[in-house]
């Protein structure tokens, strides 16, 4: 009877995968791109567009925040 070793398995990888974060970057610029297009194209628009810019840019640093305290 031979004892087999255990078997280890290599650790999690830590940190962001860096494809991740290049289409994030990629889709955020698209985003941002195509709501400067659509307030010059419609002027009208640049006060409500504006408005949910802002309340989605609390809500993403409230989540941001959330996140990194959660991580610790």
């Amino acid at each position: 009877m031979s004892a087999t070793p255990p078997h280890h398995f290599p650790p999690p990888p830590s940190g962001t995968d860096p494809v991740l974060l290049l289409l994030l970057g990629i889709v955020v610029v698209l985003v941002l791109g195509a709501t400067f297009y659509l307030c010059v194209t419609h002027p009208s628009l640049a006060g409500p567009v504006g408005a949910v810019g802002g309340v989605a840019s609390a809500l993403a640093a409230a989540l941001g925040a959330a996140f990194a305290l959660r991580r610790r």
